[in-house]
């Protein structure tokens, strides 16, 4: 079909269009109709007249660049990198002013004329009012990136065009220019020009950064991105506040997270910023703190709209410094509470109460999955509070028999029951004396022994089993369970009385999957197991990218479990992907196959060809692995079926 056929089809279609008549735009798609349907009843255009490219006077166009020259600016950077990405491909590229003005155009030479002439030029007028409906004139109206290819266009001259645009907004989000990238020939295919309507997008996104980091380069600005690896790259929030945390302005970004907290919590006033402590879950100091923090200078913060993790870094002012005398003063190191973790917000809200509760008698209970680490937390608010001379005696009320539990918490007198050791036994209640006791999976206890135990707390004694007198206890308790205990309470299986007792006060503990600062917990429980078993071996990245990878429904005991494991089982000096449990590789890339098809389940069916192949490699189970394209564990697994041990190993 000729170009001169496919215009009078569409001037044909447009007419029916403005005649209300059907036009069969089933297809169509939803913002093209709209604007299409604005430049017939809106705008007035004649579809059967097309116009002629409309490209301004040397004068106003002068005067249009000089009320954008911050933005040209700062954006010819972006502009030459773009336009040197697409040139090859026949692309030429334009940023217009907010009124659709060429402000700045970078173009092809040999093809000048044919350019012009389409109005892909310097000085031309892409305003949807004029033009129709266009890539540019569109995205102005609907502040929207958006693609107008071929036909979409409403003027039949442009239906050879292809166009790609993307808004570049103020602070305020109004637009203030539009990045545009423009073809003379391109595909049918409307899927053909995805990605340049990603690349735009992306361009026009770092322009509108990098103006609004000329603009506001005299503010403190905290910049911040889901992934930490980014932040000081290509951090996509930007927010520019006051030292007090009040807001000045923010990107397209920070925009977004603002609205998404206003309307979770609307501000009673329409001019009134949540400020940077209620975007985000953390104290002022904590901010600013992050000036004189050591490493990377970025710190994880959890969005209270959202409760996402953020990872925040932050800009001090162009040409000064804000003071470290300024900042208040840090708290003072608790060792033992510490190094519990790095700077994941939700650990980091346990760990600034647990500080505050360390000294304090209060009962603390501490909830979370199994393996989230209740016991070493309660360790550590014994070692780091007033009580740490004394004993810390750690009962596990799902571990002891029912038929024990009491005699083991409680203690008995010489021949108070038959079994029993002849001198009596203290109880580890009377053990914790001077010191803590701390009661795991509380919701184990029976009922029975709920009573007791809510008089020992109420009492601050002690009643051993066949004992006449009751003996007095100093002892702070720590209670944890990952129990619903709401639910248990509402089923009758635990004391409502006895739970507010035990809970004056509580920590939560996050599960790992949770946690911003995996990397940390990963790495630490690591060293720790390296220096117990006196091992000089290192983590791999890829085996480090699994681990961060995996979901770890057991938390940090099976994580210790699956390090533990790769550590007794590796061969060399180094942990790869393929050390580590096959539970731990669910998104990890699997080893290539160098056997035939077949293979693989032949060995796992035979123990001779397993043998065969094992004795072949001299036992080598990483090489093994490798050839039937599994992990170590699985040979380990498979030599343990068919009975299979290594010559080192036997006897």
């Amino acid at each position: 079909m000729s170009l001169q056929t496919e215009q009078r089809q569409h001037i044909d279609t447009l007419i029916q269009l403005s005649e209300g008549r059907e036009t069969g735009l089933g297809a169509c798609r939803e913002v093209i109709r709209r604007s299409w349907a604005r430049c017939v009843a809106e705008y007035r255009l004649d579809p059967s007249r097309p116009r002629p490219v409309r490209v301004l006077t040397q004068q106003a166009l002068r005067d249009h660049q000089e009320s954008v020259d911050d933005l040209l600016h700062v954006a010819r950077a972006g502009v030459d990198q773009l336009h040197a990405q697409v040139a090859r491909l026949g692309y030429v590229l334009l940023l217009t002013d907010h009124r659709g003005i060429t402000v700045e155009f970078r173009g092809q030479r040999h093809r000048d004329r044919a350019l012009r002439k389409a109005g892909l030029y310097l000085g031309a007028d892409w305003d949807e009012r004029y033009a129709g409906t266009c890539a540019v004139g569109t995205c102005i109206h609907d502040t929207l990136a958006i693609t107008c290819h071929h036909g979409e266009h409403f003027d039949a001259t442009h239906i050879n065009l292809t166009c790609t645009a993307a808004p570049i907004t103020d602070p305020q989000g109004n637009v203030i220019a539009v990045l545009d990238i423009s073809a003379l020939e391109s595909p049918r295919s409307h899927e053909s020009q995805n990605f340049g309507l990603s690349l735009v997008t992306l361009y026009a996104r770092m322009i509108e950064d990098a103006y609004f980091m000329h603009r506001y380069g005299d503010c403190l600005i905290l910049r911040y991105d889901t992934a930490r690896e980014f932040v000081h790259l290509n951090g996509r929030g930007l927010i520019a506040i006051e030292e007090d945390g009040t807001l000045i302005a923010a990107n397209g970004s920070g925009r977004a997270l603002i609205d998404e907290h206003l309307r979770r919590w609307p501000s009673w006033s329409p001019d009134r910023m949540p400020s940077i402590t209620q975007l985000f879950d953390g104290e002022i100091s904590d901010f600013l703190g992050i000036l004189s923090a050591g490493g990377d200078q970025v710190r994880a913060f959890r969005a209270r709209a959202s409760d996402a993790i953020c990872f925040v870094t932050l800009i001090e002012p162009r040409g000064r410094r804000v003071a470290v005398r300024d900042l208040p003063a840090s708290p003072t190191p608790v060792p033992a509470l510490d190094r519990l973790a790095s700077d994941d917000p939700a650990m980091h809200r346990v760990l600034k109460l647990a500080r505050r509760l360390r000294n304090e008698e209060v009962s603390v209970l501490i909830t979370g999955e199994t393996g989230t680490g209740k016991e070493v937390l309660a360790r550590a608010l014994h070692d780091s509070g007033s009580r740490a001379s004394g004993p810390f005696i750690a009962v596990n009320c799902a571990a002891i028999p029912e038929s024990l539990i009491e005699s083991e918490l409680f203690g008995y007198l010489p021949g108070a029951f038959t079994g029993g050791r002849r001198q009596g036994m203290r109880g580890l209640i009377q053990q914790a004396d001077g010191g803590t006791l701390f009661l795991d999976e509380i919701g184990d206890m029976p009922l029975p022994l709920q009573s007791r135990l809510l008089r020992v707390l109420a009492e601050r004694e002690v009643m051993p089993l066949g004992a006449d007198t009751p003996v007095k206890v100093d002892i702070r308790v720590i209670t944890a369970t990952h129990r619903d205990m709401s639910r248990m309470i509402g089923d009758g299986d635990f004391r409502e009385d006895l739970y507010y007792r035990l809970n004056g006060a509580q920590l939560r503990l996050p599960a790992l999957r949770e946690r911003a600062d995996r990397h940390f917990v990963i790495r630490s429980v690591y060293e720790a197991l390296v220096a117990e078993r006196e091992q000089a071996t290192r983590l791999r990245a890829d085996a480090m990218s699994a681990l961060l990878a995996y979901g770890w429904p057991g938390n940090i005991r099976q994580l210790k479990n699956a390090l533990g494991f790769a550590l007794a089982t590796v061969e060399g000096d180094e942990i790869t992907v393929h050390d580590l449990p096959e539970e731990c590789l669910v998104d990890a890339p699997p080893a290539p196959l160098t056997l035939a098809q077949g293979d693989d389940e032949a060995v796992d069916d035979d123990g001779q060809a397993l043998h065969e192949l094992l004795q072949q490699a001299r036992w080598n189970i990483s090489q093994v692995a490798r050839r039937l394209g599994v992990s170590r564990p699985t040979v380990y697994r498979r030599m343990q079926r068919h009975g299979l041990v290594p010559p080192n190993r036997r006897g």
